[in-house]
């Protein structure tokens, strides 16, 4: 064997894939205010990591089903945006993938299956929102992002 050289990349932060749910129900997005050492006391869509294989969809709905009980349909690519959180004692970046549904059952009522993440779930006019936003919401919201399907006109 030869003199080989290893170069060994020293990680500044972590990069990871968060699906996000824009859960609409009439004029109302679903939103609950988050127990997180990331964006705590910030009010979020329900929202996650995505597991290695898993497709967008798959992620939206396992998440959905974790965090609330509730079962989704029409599952929909809105937007992606990056995310970077360099003031955490540990500097990470954040590819937020948004997603639109709708109830799968229009009667079902989230509940609140991770207390330890949640304070809790609500329905929220998307021009009305609560604050303050968890921030990768905030910045869609100031950029004009809203989930609502529009009509084309002719």
């Amino acid at each position: 064997m030869g003199n080989e050289t290893v170069v060994v990349a020293e990680t500044v932060g972590s990069i990871k894939v968060a699906v996000a749910v824009c859960l609409l129900r009439g004029q109302n997005v679903l939103l609950g205010r988050r127990r997180s050492s990331l964006g705590d006391s910030t009010f979020s869509l329900p929202s996650g990591h995505l597991e290695f294989g898993e497709s967008f969809q798959e992620c939206a709905v396992r998440e959905l089903k974790e965090e609330t009980g509730l079962d989704i349909d029409k599952i929909e690519l809105l937007t992606v945006t990056n995310n970077l959180f360099l003031d955490e004692a540990k500097p990470s970046q954040y590819v937020a993938v948004f997603m639109r549904a709708v109830l799968a059952d229009p009667c079902q009522e989230p509940h609140n299956i991770e207390p330890e993440f949640c304070d809790g779930w609500g329905w929220y006019e998307w021009d009305n929102l609560p604050k303050p936003l968890f921030w990768p919401l905030e910045k869609v919201v100031q950029d004009g992002f809203n989930p609502f399907p529009t009509l084309d006109s002719c």
